[in-house]
């Protein structure tokens, strides 16, 4: 299979540098996430009420009060979107493309648009019937993917909620991870295997469908990332499934209560 890389790092630090560097950027964040989600979930499996009824929100109210809930979503995701920035400073080209090592070269963006447009379908359809099949087993947890408030700029803060966790996520996982393990000698494959379990990992507090479900993203990811080099057509992809999470959350509860643990309210 022809495999197309982002340009090189504009570095090559040591091994034991590049180890280091990786821990510490993963402890800012998504590996973070994957240490609470195992805990999450031995806390979840371990507890007498059977994860079927369980649930978890992705989007919680932050404060009962309007304003202060404003600022905590707001200071949340800015703080959130720091290990980003954090991998751009480290992989930045002093010439263009700037941030190629991380597979943005600014070029085809309708192209690149267009084809993430595309995998929403091949993600979000199968990701919705994997949800389905574990609550009905009782393998899920029940997820809210909403917000518990209705304010005026709750769906700003949902899209907001949406890129963040688009930009968070590819960004270390595909262009950084890709990179760094790329530096370190790791064959394309298991470079394949070892982000998308991590992928899976920090979604573990869902259940272990959740898991099964983003392994699976995370390969198709990384298999169409190593074809293409490119990591645009893979953020818009990730905003638009999360976007539709995030703001339909409502209307699908309401059409099917049962699957989001709301039966009888």
């Amino acid at each position: 299979m022809k495999i197309a890389v982002p340009l090189s790092p504009p570095d090559a630090p040591s091994r034991i540098r590049i180890g280091w560097e990786i821990a510490i950027v993963l402890a800012l964040g998504l590996g973070q996430s994957a240490v609470y989600a195992i805990v999450q979930l031995i806390d979840s499996a371990t507890r007498s009420t059977p994860i079927a009824q369980q649930s978890t929100s992705l989007n919680p109210a932050l404060s009962s009060r309007e304003v202060f809930d404003l600022l905590y979503q707001l200071l949340g995701l800015a703080f959130a979107v720091a290990p980003v920035l954090l991998v751009c400073f480290l992989l930045w080209r002093p010439t263009r493309p700037h941030l190629g090592a991380l597979g943005l070269d600014g070029r085809r963006i309708g192209r690149d648009t267009a084809w993430g447009t595309g995998l929403v379908l091949a993600i979000g359809v199968p990701g919705l019937a994997l949800y389905v099949a574990g609550r009905a087993l009782g393998l899920s947890l029940a997820v809210d993917a909403g917000s518990a408030s209705a304010y005026w700029w709750t769906i700003p803060v949902l899209l907001l909620s949406a890129a963040r966790a688009a930009l968070q996520e590819e960004f270390i996982v595909l262009g950084y991870l890709f990179a760094r393990l790329r530096q370190l000698g790791w064959s394309p494959w298991a470079i394949v295997l070892g982000t998308s379990v991590l992928r899976a990992s920090y979604h573990l507090y869902q259940g272990l469908p959740g898991f099964v479900g983003n392994l699976a993203m995370g390969l198709l990811f990384g298999a169409l990332f190593l074809r293409s080099g490119r990591l645009l057509p893979f953020l818009v992809a990730h905003f638009l499934i999360d976007a539709a999470a995030f703001v339909g959350y409502p209307v699908v509860a309401a059409l099917w209560p049962s699957l989001f643990g709301i039966s009888g309210h």
